[in-house]
């Protein structure tokens, strides 16, 4: 059969390799190497006006190409296993160039498609805009002392407990009311929020019970997470400062 040539250009051997394969309408499991390989050295000689650095993978191509068909034409020993098909390993080459030539068209049409779309800017709603994230207490007290700020709360705590062990031995055991955070919460905003900065340390000595200084300091950590209060150290007066953080 009289082979018409058009001298197209090609990535590499393989892409040739495809193109004689499809033109022909072969198996690509089952390739017949003598024709693939008598009509690939016909599109080489083609080539001769290319440069040389161009023609190196196709030389390369040509090279395995005869050696495969050689391998195919040698008689096998009758009592010799089965072996390999010499094929095998350009079929895989060729499977994997496939798939990618595939997905690279793919990919271009994607890209090409794409310019055909507008998008328009984004429209939240409100309460979405407003919203941020949680703050981050470490970050917020980086540079606090967390000793510090535990030795002034055991002072305060051993300080009540003492004036408690006082009260019950002359008068006996006082009642308590329980303590809610919400109130606590609303108690510092109250003092805090005012112009002005605060100590941290006078605030939580204004409670009356052990159990009202641990609610006012979970209240005061609360309040500097959402963002309304500021916490700084007062290493003048060995104390914290609070204040309105807008």
């Amino acid at each position: 059969m009289e082979l018409s040539l058009k001298l197209d250009s090609f990535e590499g051997p393989l892409d040739l390799l495809l193109h004689l394969i499809e033109k022909n309408k072969i198996k690509i499991y089952d390739i017949p190497i003598s024709l693939i390989t008598e009509q690939y050295l016909e599109y080489l000689a083609l080539m001769q006006e290319e440069k040389l650095e161009d023609l190196s993978e196709f030389i390369v191509m040509a090279a395995t190409l005869l050696d495969i068909k050689a391998r195919m034409l040698l008689p096998k020993p009758e009592l010799e296993l089965e072996e390999e098909d010499p094929r095998a390993e350009l079929v895989a080459r060729l499977l994997e160039y496939k798939k990618f030539k595939l997905l690279s068209g793919d990919l271009r049409l994607m890209q090409e498609g794409s310019e055909r779309f507008f998008y328009r800017e984004k429209h939240l709603p409100r309460e979405v805009e407003k919203y941020r994230p949680p703050v981050d207490l470490d970050r917020l007290l980086r540079d606090v002392t967390e000793d510090k700020l535990y030795r002034i709360c055991q002072e305060i705590l051993k300080r009540l407990e003492d004036k408690q062990d006082n009260q019950h031995s002359h008068f006996g055991e006082i009642e308590r009311e329980a303590v809610r955070i919400g109130d606590r919460l609303d108690y510092v905003r109250e003092r805090v929020l005012k112009p002005g900065r605060h100590s941290f340390r006078s605030l939580l000595g204004r409670a009356a019970t052990k159990l009202e200084v641990v609610v006012t300091f979970m209240a005061i950590l609360e309040l500097i997470k959402t963002g309304e209060i500021r916490l700084t150290e007062d290493s003048t007066r060995d104390d914290f400062t609070l204040e309105g953080a807008a």
